[in-house]
């Protein structure tokens, strides 16, 4: 039998393949019209230091990952002290300004996208040329109703095909139904996942992977003054939009919160604290992504390594063994459990197990946020 994850006491003699490690990041596609401070957003979240456009044609895309701050993982961390911290990661993907050839010409780029952050300008600039006054509602309802007609299309033809041949409407149970709910929710300028399906057609519908069937969150990129004074140009009709639409909202300066980033860690509390926040806006991406998706996190520890595991919530204790690798979801035994509340009040393992709160748990435990876990498992 083997075990990962908990400490020193749970020898780590697991060394999970990579390979099978990609599901774990979640993946974020950026939306907006042009100069709207997409890529300046983009270069915030994963500090890659792309350079932004000056221009409404650009035309380059870009990818790259963003770390998730999480006050437990630097806590365990600092605890164990590993050879190696990782924390949980967003795929960042940042497409073009829409509204110049449509968004299906970046149907790749964000096809397997688990959500879509739409940016709003909520700014001036003289030397973008950008001079009137923003309407961030507006631009947002653009990009919603671009993201709309580009759902339509594929699922008109989809449609017409299923009606030419009535055999292949058969193949996939429910797509016939689960298409013209879709249809009819497109028609009326409503979004796909805005609709009740049953999971049958739920299914079925995954094969596309709609623009609108993607949960969806809207930033309003604004300037130092206006997220100082929370009353940026067009904020209040933004807020209520987006409340109407189901849209959780996230409020940044996008070029001043990148300065803050790059000054040494211990100063950059100071800065946000000055502004008004209380965490960056990585963290509060994140924070707004993981509430909206219905993620949590679950810890494995050790001298070896300290590490984050993204999960949905409601997964049992041998799905999250299987986040980590096929094996030990195969081989699973039980799992050892310690909440992050208790190890912050009681630090070591053996206070942990004399105290009785090491608990061993079945493959259908529901894992909770902040769950400390070992599997024992055998193959």
């Amino acid at each position: 039998m083997q075990k990962l994850g908990l400490s020193n006491y749970f020898c780590n003699l697991f060394r999970y393949n990579p390979e099978e490690d990609k599901d774990s990041i979640m993946k974020i596609g950026l939306l907006g019209l042009p100069l709207a401070g997409k890529t300046t957003f983009f270069n915030l979240l994963t500090g890659a230091g792309v350079a932004t456009a000056t221009y409404a044609g650009e035309r380059d895309s870009h990818t790259g990952v963003a770390k998730v701050p999480d006050e437990r993982i630097d806590f365990l961390s600092g605890l164990y002290k590993p050879q190696k911290t990782t924390q949980a990661r967003i795929d960042i993907i940042d497409i073009p300004g829409l509204g110049q050839g449509g968004a299906a010409e970046f149907a790749g780029p964000m096809q397997d996208a688990d959500a879509l952050v739409i940016i709003t300008r909520g700014f001036t600039n003289d030397a973008l040329g950008v001079c009137d006054q923003p309407q961030p509602a507006a631009d947002l309802q653009d990009v919603l109703t671009e993201l709309i007609i580009t759902d339509l299309n594929v699922v008109e033809r989809r449609l017409e095909r299923l009606s030419k041949n009535k055999k292949a409407g058969k193949e996939i149970p429910g797509e016939q139904e689960a298409l013209e709910k879709a249809l009819q929710a497109l028609e009326n300028e409503q979004t796909v996942i805005g609709q009740e399906y049953t999971a049958q057609q739920r299914l079925a519908l995954n094969n596309y992977g709609l623009y609108t069937d993607k949960p969806m969150l809207a930033v309003l990129n604004t300037s130092e003054e206006g997220l100082r004074t929370k009353e940026a140009p067009g904020q209040a009709e933004l807020e209520e939009y987006a409340y109407r639409h189901h849209m959780p909202l996230l409020t940044v300066c996008a070029p001043l919160e990148e300065e803050i980033s790059e000054l040494p860690e211990e100063e950059r509390g100071l800065f946000l604290e000055d502004l008004g926040l209380k965490k960056s806006g990585v963290a509060r991406l994140a924070q707004a992504a993981y509430a909206h998706l219905d993620l949590i996190s679950y810890f494995t520890v050790g001298s070896d390594e300290v590490r984050a595991w993204t999960i949905k919530r409601g997964t049992t204790a041998r799905e999250a063994a299987g986040k980590i690798h096929s094996d030990i979801e195969r081989g699973f035994i039980r799992a050892e459990v310690v909440s992050y509340k208790d190890m912050v009040q009681e630090r070591t393992v053996p206070k942990l197990r004399e105290k009785g709160l090491l608990r061993l748990e079945g493959k259908d435990y529901i894992v909770q946020d902040g769950d400390i876990m070992a599997f024992r498992f055998n193959v």
